[in-house]
């Protein structure tokens, strides 16, 4: 048996480490600290997902969760320390000089997901920027992160999937 927990342990690793991108994760094979501490930080969510990957030599999972309506994705350590929250919120939520900001970018904009997203070091959550995906008025999708007093600190432009495409 436990030749085959570290047999299943490593085909899993390696498949995660070949590959830059994110391997999907059964909640039930999550590291027991990860779900652990994802449900002790928001008790009343449900899990509904997870996944795995590589960074900085190190795997991190990033579990979904589902509060009132609202997506929560943690990133934790294998052993269950939370590095990451971002939490969906309503635009109306958004800090004026944040909706400010993005009105002048990007007028007449429609808000498709509004995320704070929080920095966690040594236990304490610290709002880092929220992130942003908008639909402009000539139909793109742009994901833009922003601090709380409205400076942009990063834009990506969405392209839509190949199979949409066609």
């Amino acid at each position: 048996m436990r030749y085959l927990l570290l047999t299943t342990v490593a085909a899993f690793a390696i498949t995660a480490w070949g590959r830059a991108d994110e391997e999907k994760v059964p909640l039930d094979k999550l590291p027991k600290g990860v779900l652990e501490a994802a449900k002790k930080r928001f008790p009343k969510a449900e899990a509904v997902g997870a996944s795995v990957e590589k960074e900085g030599g190190k795997f991190v999972y990033e579990v979904e969760l589902k509060e009132a309506g609202k997506t929560i994705d943690l990133t934790l350590t294998a052993d269950g320390v939370i590095t990451l929250i971002e939490q969906e919120i309503d635009a109306k939520d958004l800090p004026k000089a944040v909706v400010a900001a993005l009105d002048n970018k990007y007028p007449k904009v429609t808000y498709k997901t509004v995320e704070a997203v929080y920095a966690v070091k040594d236990g304490k959550e610290k709002l880092d920027f929220y992130e942003v995906l908008v639909l402009t008025t000539d139909k793109k999708e742009v994901e833009v992160q922003i601090a709380a007093d409205g400076k942009i600190k990063h834009e990506e432009e969405k392209k839509k999937k190949e199979k949409e495409k066609k």
